[in-house]
């Protein structure tokens, strides 16, 4: 395999990821989006006092988000794109 080629791949293979961990993202916003809302609405209006007068909101909102946003969520969706790939042939995410 050629430089080219391999550099191709590479670029594929970030662009791959890179779309499913915007999905891996979309899906735990969809699921914690009492949270997000919650700590936008504290968050509303101010700037850098968000930090420590949101930390209730910010820290049940990272809690949430955690179990839909981790590198063991990611590996299975890579690993259920590999197998629609084999399976189908191109499929887009």
């Amino acid at each position: 395999m050629g430089y080219i080629q391999e550099a191709k791949e590479n670029q594929m293979k970030k662009k791959v990821e890179e779309a499913l961990r915007s999905k891996m993202k979309q899906k735990a916003l969809k699921e914690c989006a009492e949270y997000a809302s919650k700590y936008a609405q504290c968050a509303a209006g101010k700037t850098i006092s968000v930090v420590w007068q949101c930390r209730k909101q910010a820290k049940e909102l990272n809690e949430c988000l955690h179990p839909y946003t981790n590198d063991t969520v990611l590996e299975e969706m890579k690993k259920e794109y590999v197998a629609q790939q084999e399976g189908k042939g191109p499929v887009i995410v």
